[in-house]
């Protein structure tokens, strides 16, 4: 019998079928047991007429009729099923997964990663990144972008402003990339239009949600643009095929991302500085939307890389994406 996963239950109601996974949670009652069998997919229950004497995380498959169920999880369980054990752990597990919520603490989460993991709201975070990505790709090759990849270790820092990571590289000095920024740049000699998914690496101290060490930087560039506002509309593009293909697996709400993204200019926005605080920022997207555009930074702020503003030289003709008070893109129309 081919193996099903807990997702594809549905279309075999009324037959019987196998599952393979982990022994999620078990439950026994006077006269039945209940197990929940966790697949990469998702969770299904098992009804059992005798009790399971075994450890959460055990490797299972399971085979029984698949019938309707509204309190099972999904409104389908397995019943009239047999088991068999392919792989038992040497002791239980130190993380309860059967639980809504991890209630460990952060260092017990960290030294038992590998089961921490495998909870169905972690997973979750990894498939809403993957979603994303997807999106973030998919919209980029419908413009006819070009994927590349750029090297991490690098002679020497690939911008300014950003603490470097420095490495021994055989003898000789180097540095975890900053950004591919100067690669981007050549590339669109090549391709005019490029993009990157890819890590980045940036010596600061990361105590606040802003500032990481190392993240997954999405980076873009493109030829030809007449101003910053045939960025805008790419980015606001790349944003929406990421949201879309988010929203297509149904665990988070997803934000509608608007036909035109409003935008304000910098000089419009009441801020003194030559730069947007964490307040200033989230004043804007309560004022103007989910989704903000803040175009024209001073050139005091943005002097390199960033074409200034013809009628306004003080001003350059670069833009930031605000989403809920957080800075989501960056970009800029350069020399």
């Amino acid at each position: 019998m081919q193996r099903v996963l807990t997702s594809e239950l549905g279309s075999h109601v009324g037959g019987r079928v196998r599952l393979a996974g982990w022994l999620h949670h078990r439950r026994e009652l006077s006269r039945v047991t209940f197990v929940i069998l966790r697949d990469r997919a998702g969770l299904a229950q098992i009804v059992l007429d005798e009790p399971v004497h075994l450890l959460p995380e055990t490797v299972l498959e399971v085979e029984g009729d698949v019938v309707a169920n509204a309190q099972a999880p999904g409104g389908l369980e397995l019943q009239r099923a047999t088991i068999e054990v392919l792989a038992e752990p040497a002791e239980a597990p130190p993380i309860e997964l059967r639980r809504p919520e991890l209630k460990e603490q952060l260092p017990t989460l960290l030294d038992h990663a590998p089961v921490a993991l495998r909870h169905p709201r972690v997973r979750d975070r990894f498939r809403i990144s993957a979603a994303a990505v997807r999106g973030f790709r998919a919209a980029l090759d419908g413009f006819g972008f070009v994927e590349i990849q750029t090297p991490k270790i690098v002679a020497t820092a690939t911008e300014s402003g950003a603490n470097v990571f420095a490495l021994d590289y055989f003898g000789r000095p180097a540095y975890l990339a900053q950004s591919p920024q100067f690669y981007k740049q050549t590339m669109v000699g090549v391709f005019e239009r490029v993009y990157e998914v890819g890590p980045a690496f940036r010596a600061e101290p990361h105590e606040t949600a802003r500032h990481l060490a190392e993240y997954v930087s999405l980076d873009a560039e493109l030829g030809f643009v007449r101003d910053h506002f045939d960025v805008m509309a790419v980015a606001r593009d790349a944003v929406a095929g990421m949201v879309a293909a988010v929203g297509e697996l149904g665990l988070v709400d997803v934000p509608d991302v608007p036909a035109e993204i409003p935008w304000i200019h910098f000089a419009d926005t009441g801020v003194d500085d030559v730069d947007l605080a964490p307040a200033d920022e989230r004043r804007l997207c309560e004022e103007l939307g989910e989704l903000v555009f803040v175009t024209g930074f001073p050139m005091a702020k943005r002097p390199f890389y960033t074409h200034l503003q013809p009628v306004r030289a003080e001003y350059s003709n670069s833009i930031d994406l605000l989403f809920r008070e957080h800075e989501l893109v960056t970009r800029r129309q350069s020399l």
